[in-house]
This record gives C-alpha cells, sequence and structure tokens, in this order.
C-alpha cells in the first residue's frame, strides 16, 4: 500500500544536490545516519499515514542542531522526544527554532493535530555546514544556483503527497521568500505566498514580543489550513 509516510520517505532518502560544492562547504545530510532515519521512519509512519490535503510550510535549510540532526524539519532531539513522543540517542540539546515551532504547535492542538493540516519541509531540504557553523543557501551564489537548478524537482515531487497549492507558508521573510517568490512566479506552483518571520530571528531578538509572534503564527496558519 502506497501510505504518504512511505512517499515522503522515499523522498527524504534519497535526496542529493548536484554539482560541485563552493570551497570549504560540505552537505549536512542527515537521512544517511541510521539513527535519524530510524527516528524519521517512526516520525513519518506516525503523523503522516493518510493523504489528505496539506499546507506546505518551507523553511530555508536545515541546521546541525534541529533537523540536519533528527532530519525531520523544526525538531531537534528533545521536541522530538517530548512533544513527539519519539525517544531518541541523540544528545538531549535544545534548538531556539524548534523551541518556538513547538510553542506554536502546541496552541494548534498539539503534534497529531497540527500534522494532519500542515507538512513542513524547506526551500532545501539538505543543510550545509562550512567551518563548523550553518550556511544558509543564498549565502553563497553557487549554492543558490544549484538550488535553483533543483528546486522545481523538489516541490514538483513534493506536491505529489497531496500538498494543496493554494498557498505556502515561507518561514523567513528575506532572502528565503525573496528567492521562494522568484521561483513560484515562475513555475506556478502556490496561488499565494505567505512570509513569517523566522524563529531564530523571533527568539534571538524579539523574545519579549514572543506572545505576540506566537499569536501571529497561530493566526497565519490557521488562516492557510481554512483554505485546504
Amino acid at each position: 500500500m502506497n501510505l504518504l509516510s512511505n512517499q515522503i520517505l522515499d523522498f527524504i532518502f534519497h535526496l542529493s544536490l548536484d554539482g560541485k560544492m563552493p570551497r570549504g562547504v560540505s552537505i549536512l545530510n542527515p537521512y544517511i545516519q541510521p539513527e535519524s532515519k530510524r527516528c524519521c521512519e517512526i516520525f513519518y509512519r506516525k503523523f503522516y499515514q493518510k493523504k489528505n490535503p496539506r499546507v506546505l510550510v518551507l523553511g530555508i535549510n536545515p541546521g546541525r542542531l534541529g533537523a540536519g540532526l533528527t532530519g525531520i524539519p523544526f525538531t531537534d532531539p528533545v521536541h522530538l522526544d517530548s512533544d513527539c513522543g519519539i525517544e531518541n540517542s541523540f544528545i538531549k540539546k535544545t534548538e531556539l527554532t524548534s523551541e518556538f515551532i513547538y510553542q506554536v504547535i502546541k496552541l494548534m492542538g498539539g503534534p497529531a493535530a497540527f500534522y494532519n493540516r500542515f507538512y513542513i519541509s524547506a526551500v532545501c531540504p539538505l543543510g550545509f555546514v562550512k567551518e563548523q557553523k550553518n550556511l544558509n543557501y543564498y549565502d553563497v551564489h553557487e549554492l543558490k544556483i544549484l538550488v535553483e537548478q533543483k528546486l522545481p524537482e523538489w516541490i514538483n515531487k513534493q506536491l505529489e503527497f497531496g500538498i494543496s497549492n493554494k498557498v505556502c507558508i515561507c518561514v523567513g521573510e528575506g532572502k528565503n521568500f525573496e528567492f521562494l517568490a522568484q521561483m513560484n512566479q515562475k513555475h506556478k506552483w502556490f496561488d499565494k505566498l505567505i512570509a513569517l518571520p523566522h524563529p531564530r530571528f523571533i527568539m534571538q531578538y524579539k523574545r519579549r514580543q514572543l506572545k505576540t509572534y506566537l499569536k501571529n503564527y497561530e493566526e497565519e496558519l490557521s488562516a492557510a489550513s481554512s483554505l485546504l
């Protein structure tokens, strides 16, 4: 039986990025690590069995302490265990983006309810590291070109999961949104794009307004899912 979880797992376990990496840059691919693969299999089979319409939420690319470790977007080892109920052997460190997102998920009814309406991925589902630090795909021109060449394949493949093409949520109001908007204008994947401030920016610089930002996320996500 071709369950949605099987489609997702086949997609993420066969991710690749063609072309030569810029000097000093390495690909961060959690899906080649046994513990990451095991956790992903449990996660997607737990929350993504049925192919009902979902809103696509796109981040930038995985980071070392979150999706670049667990393989699950915006999910660090702590929230993978405490919120998703998936025990893991990773070092239990929290990551700011994951901390914010799981507060949003809690506001929206918890993981089961949330993941039934939303599918989270990233503009570039593979991460990058340079000098042992996270690197965004748009920070290096050569990387951005490689992602631009691969993105149509990635988006089209994920749309086959039953993802709604009415609206897409972009996490990141700056360069991530600018790039995605340009690509969407060319390929016409989604009728509407909505940009939200990145959780790391909120948690680092706007924590005093945390409740306001959480409410904003809840309202925008709820409005998007009402279009399903």
